[in-house]
């Protein structure tokens, strides 16, 4: 169901793109050198991975506002917030699992404490790399909402990476962007606006929600076309605000339809499923709900395409868990009508 080939299974992107710097578009990169042009409070701080992170760019053309801090990530946290306190706006970017556990202490007492203006921005989320366990973050969502002041965005794919930038500068105090640089040239590409805190509905129905973020949009508006087949329409949610949830959004569409699934590519821990479930719960909503998303185990080195079949996040996956939170709301109906 998921449409993808055993040769684009075996065919695993470079996570650098070495050897082919103008394959991949940098349509974050280039969105902050503009943004820093316009904004002379732009600082861009690096952990060793300036074409990874597409700072390279920004550190040719506006080499005095840049620093390459190495592969010393509680350190660079510990720059960007003095340079934060003398009235900068740094950005600091590395891989999300490093820029988020390996520094976590640093961040929340030298950053989040102090709601200072720093914007941390992490590549490589979830299971989107080769490299495994070591380079996968799977908990970053979670470690990061759990931030008294800290604002987590997860853009939309390559629509949103360009707003993310400016979403990111909307936001006074500090902010956590996880991004996925597109694996290859975007053709036809419509910049998509991104909202603090606002969810962005892209397909409407009556029949339940999928509410998701990231990567695991293609495979929510698949599973949908899917559940169309069989006269079910959803509507699909973006949440690519993570906290502040759009919670009005997910109570209103909760009691319009009664089912609702989240979709992640992260840890059913602590992640968007989390975020939404105690919504639900404080909200006294006895609705069918079920997450998709990367049960309590770790990842492993593969292709994008095979990890996210292995771990549960495909469409037939997404199509299974509507109909088991189906199940679970006429449970539930039945059991309030037994009860009344």
């Amino acid at each position: 169901m998921t449409g993808a080939s055993p040769q684009a299974d075996n065919k695993v992107a470079d996570f650098i793109a070495r050897g082919a710097p103008n394959a991949i578009p940098r349509l974050y990169g280039d969105a902050l050198l503009a943004a820093a042009r316009l904004d002379p409070r732009i600082m861009c701080l690096c952990a060793d991975l300036p074409g990874s992170t597409e700072t390279d760019q920004f550190e040719r053309e506006l080499p005095k506002r840049y620093i390459n801090a190495g592969i010393a990530e509680a350190n660079m946290i510990g720059m960007a917030a003095g340079l934060a306190r003398c009235g900068d706006i740094p950005f600091v970017h590395s891989f999300c699992v490093f820029v988020t556990r390996r520094c976590y202490d640093q961040i929340a007492n030298q950053i989040a404490y102090p709601a200072l203006p720093v914007k941390i921005v992490g590549f490589l989320p979830g299971l989107t790399t080769m490299l495994g366990v070591s380079h996968q973050a799977i908990d970053d969502i979670a470690l990061m909402r759990a931030l008294p002041n800290m604002t987590v965005i997860e853009p939309a794919g390559p629509a949103q990476l360009g707003s993310a930038v400016a979403a990111a500068l909307a936001v006074e105090g500090p902010v956590y962007l996880r991004m996925k640089r597109p694996d290859g040239p975007v053709a036809g590409l419509a910049p998509r606006d991104l909202r603090v805190g606002q969810a962005e509905r892209l397909r409407e129905g009556r029949d339940g929600a999928l509410v998701t973020c990231g990567i695991t949009i293609a495979a929510a508006l698949e599973a949908a076309d899917h559940l169309a087949q069989r006269g079910i329409q959803v509507t699909i949610l973006n949440m690519s605000t993570l906290k502040p949830l759009d919670r009005a959004s997910i109570i209103d569409i909760a009691r319009k339809t009664g089912v609702l699934v989240s979709i992640e590519n992260h840890s059913v821990i602590g992640g968007l499923g989390s975020a939404i479930s105690e919504t639900l719960t404080d909200a006294g909503l006895p609705i069918g709900f079920a997450r998709v998303g990367i049960q309590d185990r770790f990842g492993e080195g593969g292709s994008t395409s095979y990890l996210q079949r292995k771990y549960g996040l495909a469409a037939e996956d997404i199509v299974r868990a509507f109909d088991q939170a189906v199940e679970r709301r006429n449970a539930m109906q039945q059991f309030l009508k037994s009860t009344a």
